[in-house]
C-alpha cells in the first residue's frame, strides 16, 4: 500500500530538521547519545497533534491498560 511508510518517513524528516541538522555532531558516539535523547523526548515529552496532543508513550501504556 502507498501509505505504509508515511508515519516513519515523516519521523525521519522530523528528527533530521529537529535533531541532527541543527546539532552537526562531531563524532558518532555523540550523534547516538544526542539522537537516543531526541527519541526518548519524542516519545515521552512531545507532544504530538495526530494523538490529540498526547505523548506516544503515554498512548502506548493506555491502550494496554484498557487491554488488560
Amino acid at each position: 500500500m502507498a501509505i505504509d511508510n508515511i508515519f516513519m518517513e515523516r519521523f525521519w524528516r522530523t528528527i533530521k530538521y529537529e535533531n541532527i541538522y541543527p546539532s552537526s555532531y562531531d563524532t558518532l558516539k555523540n550523534a547516538r547519545v544526542g539522537i537516543e535523547q531526541y527519541i526518548h523526548k519524542y516519545n515521552n515529552d512531545r507532544l504530538h497533534s495526530a494523538l490529540n496532543y498526547s505523548m506516544p508513550m503515554k498512548v502506548y501504556r493506555q491502550y494496554f491498560e484498557m487491554a488488560a
